[in-house]
């Protein structure tokens, strides 16, 4: 399962089935769930999901990536997909 949380804090629910090794390519497959970034020193960045960019250098935002309810450490290119793991694609504004 893929949630997406946005600005305002609507969630949407992707049940994708898969055999995805990682969260990205799992992300790939889910219909109707677009996303675009960049690959960086610890994988895949997002910058835009659904069509809500989260641009730091302007709002002090950027896409947080939940495995479980804990904050990921790398991008969704490094992100193992696992059977019954919850990955939640969070906008996450600072300040």
């Amino acid at each position: 399962m893929i949630e997406v949380k946005d600005h305002s804090q609507t969630t949407h629910t992707y049940i994708v089935h898969t055999d995805a090794e990682y969260l990205i390519d799992a992300m790939k497959d889910a219909q109707k769930l677009t996303f675009s970034g960049y690959e960086g020193p610890y994988g895949f960045t997002l910058v835009s999901v659904n069509g809500t960019s989260a641009d730091w250098e302007k709002d002090n935002a950027y896409w947080s990536i939940l495995v479980n309810g804990e904050y990921a450490t790398t991008g969704a290119s490094e992100i193992p997909v696992y059977d019954g793991n919850a990955y939640t694609l969070e906008y996450t504004a600072l300040g």
